[in-house]
């Protein structure tokens, strides 16, 4: 039996057994499609056509990426899988049809190779990801936890762990030095309670006898002398020692603002690729490429737009406005107008559902967020990027940092049009909701790539194209 995984150990498992069944339906469709064409299939005849291989896997891996099919939160549901995977395999399909009918030379690809793998890929991988699930939801899989610290951070990870991970993990209860919690079972919510096992003390002893595989640090303050000889321990007898914000970043997505203390030099994104030089040119290079394309793509659409705008709601096509940039600089945001004249003296600065601000073009043009094209012009002028934090007011600016830490670091990089925050979390409707989206913002800053850049416009326009836009 496997002993108990990581999340990123799972995920690799998940993603070699995919790309092997993968290359597997490969083959099924390949002998397909010689006997159907009376084609002797034979080593001869698959190596002739290796490229398949290469083509599928990386189409597999690209879109099985892009819907989420390794997400640490979503791999052990079944309900959350088995879609995800329809989408994935409807992706690869769809990719192929553009690359068939758009740059192939007629008969140079046959077409019926990606359906009969789509089909056979879909079954097989449908009853592996099936059975993995049942696998990962067995308790002999989860790795077993014990929590350090169980005050707020403590309770904050353990309902994490919970709600979006609770197959991967077992927490087996809370060690902590107050003489208030001893003795005592922590109530994460109406059903979920947790032990206090012991103290620091115990630490070591607790952990061989319930055989815990990792000790998760939710401390906030300085660790004393002891403690730290007490982890040392744990170490040394091969346990995986995770602070709570890192578990919490791999487990959400996100960086805990509320509950990092004196970690947070860890938690927070000081050193990140914004600080260097190579990221930062290559990803302005392609802002600006990005941007001249989708201008040329957007003209034909403007004329109809602008009409639609006059004729719905009287007043300006454009709405400009002052957004706060990168190190706090304020230059003129420019959008297409989707709210009645005055709008931000008719009601509050969050944007809600059904809002009656909003006119009846401008629910479309949200939706579709073809209202935000314009900014195409904010990114060739430098004052925003394709994928980064969502640009706030001033006024917005000053009233969050005044009720939610750390509120500021959003500005360390450009603005986006785009932004990890839009994609897995939405626009927020209040103060509380906002932190949370300062928590994706943080997440993005701190692991910034041109992978996490492509990744959230693809998924971004996935939104778009299923009108869930704000």
């Amino acid at each position: 039996m496997l002993p108990p995984l990581r999340l990123s150990e799972r995920k690799t498992l998940l993603v070699i057994i995919d790309l092997v069944l993968v290359n597997a339906t490969t083959v099924i469709a390949l002998w397909i499609h010689a006997t159907r064409n009376n084609i002797r299939f034979n080593r001869a005849f698959v190596l002739d056509n290796v490229e398949w291989f290469l083509l599928l896997s990386s189409l597999w891996l690209f879109s099985a990426f892009l819907n989420g099919l390794y997400d640490p939160n979503k791999i052990a549901d079944l309900a959350v899988v088995a879609p995800a995977l329809l989408r994935t395999i409807a992706l690869i399909v769809v990719a192929y049809l553009v690359i068939y009918f758009f740059f192939a030379t007629p008969g140079s690809l046959p077409r019926g190779i990606v359906g009969y793998q789509g089909i056979s890929s879909f079954l097989l991988i449908g009853v592996w990801r099936t059975l993995s699930v049942m696998l990962l939801q067995h308790p002999d899989f989860a790795r077993k936890v014990i929590i350090v610290g169980a005050g707020w951070a403590g309770q904050t990870i353990a309902q994490v762990i919970h709600q979006h991970a609770g197959s991967a993990y077992q927490i087996v209860g809370f060690i902590d030095d107050d003489p208030a919690t001893q003795v005592s079972i922590i109530a994460i919510d109406h059903s979920i309670r947790f032990p206090v096992l012991g103290t620091r003390k115990e630490i070591r002893q607790l952990v061989q006898s319930h055989q815990v595989s990792e000790v998760v640090l939710a401390i906030t303050h300085d660790l004393p002398g002891e403690m730290v000889q007490a982890l040392l321990d744990c170490q040394s007898l091969g346990v995986q020692v995770t602070l709570m914000p890192i578990l919490y970043e791999q487990i959400t997505g996100r960086v805990p603002i509320q509950h990092i203390g004196d970690n947070w030099n860890v938690a927070l994104p000081l050193d990140h690729a914004g600080t260097g030089g190579l990221y930062l040119l290559l990803k302005r290079a392609l802002d600006i490429l990005g941007a001249l394309i989708g201008l040329a793509l957007y003209a034909p659409l403007f004329p109809f737009l602008t009409l639609a705008i006059y004729v719905d709601s009287p007043g300006p096509i454009f709405y400009r406005q002052e957004r706060v940039g990168k190190g706090g600089k304020i230059f003129r945001l420019i959008k297409l107008r989707t709210m009645v004249l005055d709008a931000e003296k008719q009601g509050t600065a969050f944007t809600t559902d059904g809002d009656p601000r909003m006119t009846r073009v401008g629910r479309f043009l949200r939706k579709t967020r073809l209202d935000e094209f314009p900014q195409l012009i904010n990114i060739l002028l430098g004052d925003m990027s394709a994928v980064g934090p969502r640009a706030l007011s001033v006024q917005d600016l000053q009233r969050l940092e005044n009720q939610i830490p750390f509120h500021r670091m959003r500005h360390a990089i450009r603005p986006g049009m785009a932004g990890w925050a839009q994609v897995n979390y939405g626009h927020p409707t209040s103060v509380e909701e906002a932190r949370i989206r300062l928590e994706y913002d943080l997440y993005y800053i701190k692991h910034q790539s041109l992978w996490l850049d492509l990744l959230t416009l693809l998924r971004m326009m996935g939104r778009m194209l299923t009108l869930r836009g704000r």
